[in-house]
């Protein structure tokens, strides 16, 4: 059996992703697929962006990656991208929208948000059973090479929550987790793929969603040395994983 990791949704984070690399190391994991969202809400964009090429063998295009490419009038997004300066930037517009492979049999793919854009997002837990298909349909955005196949198997990120769902008909979405921004428990989150990586042949096949703690007030002390704007909320967002945009309870 091979292992893939698939980690997603970095964005800046660099203590939170140090520690998730540690631990794909000590699984003896050489393969790793990033699905994007490198950069911003965390100080780290540039080192993150250098680091996620250093060790990913893929590495596809994300909504931050896209947007922090255009002019931005909003303090925070200025301070990211003369943060990350211009050489992060132009290899951030070079990055895919996809990637597909096999693995035991099945056919996987890997975006970032849904097959429809890196812009349009998917919550399993409240979207349709129609909404959760249309992710595996060949979209304007995928090339699905000769065949025209559809995907077994599709794995994705933007949400910033894991989980692993059936849907019928025989086909399985995962989302991989935030490395750097996770909103559903306050830990570093990516998967594992296990099976025959590249392989057309029918064997076994499982994901494994993995969560690793990190020292986030070492991350938020970084962040503030830094002089990184709305710093409250980012701090918020990590200690207690509550998105800053969710409506306040009354």
């Amino acid at each position: 059996m091979e292992k893939v990791a698939v980690i997603s949704d970095i964005h800046g984070n660099l203590t939170a992703l140090e520690a998730v690399l540690e631990n794909i190391r000590e699984r003896g994991i050489d393969t790793i697929f990033c699905l994007g969202d490198l950069i911003g809400k965390g100080p780290n964009s540039r080192k993150a962006v250098e680091r996620i090429k250093e060790i990913c063998e893929v590495v596809l295009l994300g909504n931050w990656d896209d947007f922090m490419q255009k002019p931005l009038d909003f303090e925070e997004g200025q301070w990211h991208q003369k943060q990350l300066g211009e050489e992060a930037l132009a290899y951030l517009s070079t990055l895919p929208f996809h990637h597909d492979f096999y693995m035991s049999g099945k056919y996987v793919r890997l975006y970032h948000a849904s097959a429809k854009s890196i812009y349009h997002r998917v919550v399993p837990m409240r979207d349709s059973h129609e909404e959760k298909l249309a992710m595996f349909e060949n979209t304007e955005n995928i090339n699905a090479g000769e065949e025209g196949r559809t995907p077994d198997v599709v794995g994705y990120g933007d949400i910033h929550a894991a989980l692993i769902e059936p849907i019928h008909p025989q086909k399985t979405l995962f989302n991989t987790g935030s490395v750097g921004n996770s909103l559903d428990i306050p830990q570093a989150t990516y998967s594992i793929l296990h099976g025959k990586y590249l392989s057309k042949e029918p064997a076994a096949f499982s994901i494994e969603i993995v969560r690793v703690p990190y020292d986030i007030e070492k991350e938020i002390a970084i962040a503030g040395e830094m002089g990184m704007p709305n710093l409250d909320a980012y701090a918020l967002e990590l200690r207690e994983a509550k998105y800053r945009g969710a409506p306040k309870k009354v």
